[in-house]
């Protein structure tokens, strides 16, 4: 767990607690008493505490959160290093995150390797840091930049660590030791360790006001941040104890919310998607240098970003010039834009377009290991493409189709090597989106399906297994969940009730502001529209979303929408056609019918082995669709809110729901 060296006079502590060195209960002890014992050894002047491997360390040991916790907690082992009559100084390298930081807070100097990277990212498991954190880090960096980096639980690295005041010296990662050994030399010699906890914090209350009345109201709904705020007040204004004494009682309150409880949930659901079920031992991910991308669109162009910025060449098709030289200039515009907001640098957009080698030729993609389909969203298009890769590809090469709901065995039987297929569905956009649904055909390799969830981590994106079914995961449950948005409006609802609905409920923007967003002409042909649905009709009228300036909202030059009269008198007109009874509707029917059939339809999922697990379809839908991961996902906030319950509001509503309120057998085994 630890081990211990004397350089000299100095005592030298290396955390060992593979894989992230995670303070756990006996790491903490052998620390304890590791400085402890360095308080009585007359040989020893200084103690310094490094991490082994690559990082420092990645904070408390989250298993333990929730249980009694064994001595010393981590508050107790920082107040005692704090309290050192010798000097303790940190050795940072790698990660220093939560309980990884809050220890060298409480230290008397820190070094720091250039690798590091030190942040509190508590606040997004719905906590706050609880080990002194709030109340040190204000003292070290001031209040202002304490509050920035304790509400977002955003880190910063190295080199602002040293000009906020975080670390005292940054040397270079060969000389982390030596130079940490030298600083705790040059500390003890200086005399009595200088305290944090005995600083004051700079800015004052004045600094804790102007962040509220800057960033409060974005805030809005989550417990954490508030509590954030609440206890770096605390170091403005209570003494070092009491300070200490109120952050722990609110670590405490949010740790037994259910905000905490579902955003924990999704961290560990997070880490339980990338287990395969079924998966050999000995399939090992294929190895991946040049991936090949066919269309230059929306999509295609963000796939290809999402490649070429993790440094992996790319040969993009196209038919056309035309489509090509956009497609190109798409992405070049995306990367120069990013630049402007300091995302790269202009060498990295350089270095990142060089990557990039858009051709007309299919043959030219030969010699790709992984090729990604990005066309158009019909079946015949797709099969007709993969059937032309499978003669260009060389063999063992991965195809992969970004399709969001076609039938990817259909796909897999145009070749000759269905082994090598699967779905690889990025959410656009797709070098800003993380989820990514790997789609696995009923033939596809096990080796195949490893690559492309080792080459998901490889990209940042967070990946999920999906059977082949319509929709697959996410867009299967969004089809109920917008039809009954659809059959909503008809039966008398606004579009925008439906849409504040849920806004309020934490959603990022309703079903008609999504569809105005994406396009009403998506998947919709002048040929082959009968005028028969509000969306026809829209569609027929120029309205197609925010591109046309109108669809189910009206928008001014600036996007901001506003309610359509126009489109009332088309939902009306089309309901009394329908012969459809038009009626007041509340919030709670438009919730419970919108969530609970998406609910519904999640639990029908799991019936038939489309996820693998609950918490897989709570990954797609809060890094895909924007779910609030406080309440955890869908799935899970349905155990929260009670199965029972949603069984009951399937059956209320059941003569409007139609297929959508046939309830999962799974739904009515967990309500019983």
């Amino acid at each position: 767990m630890i081990s211990t060296a004397r350089h000299g006079d100095v005592l030298v502590v290396t955390v060992d607690n593979p894989p992230v060195n995670a303070l756990g209960t006996a790491v903490r002890r052998a620390i304890g008493e590791a400085v402890t014992s360095a308080q009585a050894d007359a040989g020893i002047v200084a103690t310094v505490i490094g991490g082994a491997g690559k990082l420092f360390s990645g904070g408390a040991d989250i298993t333990e959160f929730g249980k009694p916790g064994g001595e010393p907690g981590l508050p107790e082992l920082c107040d005692a290093v704090e309290a050192s009559a010798k000097p303790v100084i940190a050795a940072l390298h790698g990660t220093c995150f939560g309980g990884g930081l809050e220890l060298p807070l409480s230290c008397h100097g820190r070094v720091a390797a250039p690798s590091a990277r030190l942040g509190l990212p508590e606040v997004k498991l719905g906590l706050l840091p609880g080990a002194g954190g709030t109340q040190r880090l204000p003292r070290l960096v001031g209040v202002a930049r304490a509050l920035d980096m304790i509400v977002s639980g955003d880190p910063i690295g190295a080199d602002a660590a040293l000009a906020a005041g975080l670390v005292d010296r940054v040397v270079p990662e060969a000389e982390l030791l030596a130079g940490a050994v030298a600083f705790a030399r040059d500390a003890a010699a200086r005399g009595a360790p200088r305290r944090t906890g005995e600083r004051e914090a700079q800015g004052g209350v004045a600094a804790v006001d102007a962040f509220t009345a800057a960033k409060g109201r974005a805030l809005g709904g989550r417990d954490a941040p508030a509590a954030c705020i609440r206890a770096v007040r605390g170091a403005v204004e209570l003494p070092l104890a009491d300070g200490l004494a109120q952050e722990r009682r609110l670590f405490v309150d949010l740790l037994g919310g259910a905000q905490s409880k579902a955003l924990r949930h999704a961290f560990f659901a997070e880490r339980a998607a990338n287990k395969i079920e079924g998966l050999p031992a000995d399939a090992k991910p294929l190895k991946v240098e040049r991936v090949g991308i066919v269309g230059a669109g929306t999509m295609g162009g963000g796939i290809a970003m999402t490649f070429l910025s993790a440094g992996i060449p790319v040969t993009m098709v196209e038919r056309e010039r035309g489509a090509l030289d956009r497609g190109v200039a798409l992405i070049r515009s995306n990367y120069e834009r990013s630049a402007k907001r300091g995302r790269f640098t202009p060498d990295e957009v350089e270095a990142a377009m060089g990557r990039l080698t858009p051709v007309l030729e299919f043959d030219a993609l030969h010699d790709c290991d992984l090729v990604i389909e990005a066309a158009f969203e019909l079946l015949e298009v797709k099969t007709e493409i993969f059937g032309r890769l499978d003669r260009i590809c060389r063999p063992g090469a991965i195809l992969a189709s970004n399709t969001s709901y076609l039938d990817i065995d259909a796909i897999a039987a145009a070749t000759s090597r269905p082994g090598s297929v699967l779905g690889m569905h990025f959410f656009s956009p797709a070098n800003v989106m993380k989820l990514l649904e790997v789609v696995r055909g009923a033939r596809t390799e096990p080796a195949v399906l490893a690559t492309a969830m080792a080459l998901a981590k490889r990209l940042g994106k967070v990946a999920v297994v999906s059977g082949v079914c319509h929709g697959f995961i996410g867009n299967r449950m969004l089809n109920p969940r917008q039809a009954q948005a659809n059959a909503l409006i008809l039966e008398g609802a606004a579009p925008e009730d439906v849409d504040r609905v849920m806004l309020e409920f934490g959603m990022p923007m309703g079903p008609f502001q999504m569809a105005d967003l994406a396009g009403l002409d998506l998947g919709w042909t002048a040929e082959t529209s009968k005028g028969e649905t509000v969306r026809d009709i829209l569609c027929e009228r120029g309205r197609r979303g925010q591109k046309t300036g109108k669809g189910f909202y009206d928008y001014d030059v600036d996007r901001r929408r506003t309610p359509s009269d126009e489109v009332k008198a088309v939902i009306a007109e089309v309901a009394a056609r329908q012969g459809v009874a038009r009626r007041t509707i509340g919030d709670d029917e438009i919730r419970e019918r919108l969530l609970y059939s998406m609910v519904n339809e999640g639990a029908k999922i799991l019936d038939e082995g489309i996820a693998q697990r609950a918490s897989d379809i709570d990954v797609v839908w809060i890094n895909g669709y924007g779910w609030p991961a406080t309440t955890g996902g869908p799935m899970f906030w349905a155990e929260s809110v009670g199965f029972d319950r949603v069984a009951a509001g399937l059956a209320r509503h059941r003569d409007r729901l139609g297929d959508a309120g046939e309830p999962s057998p799974r739904l009515l085994s967990r309500s019983a």
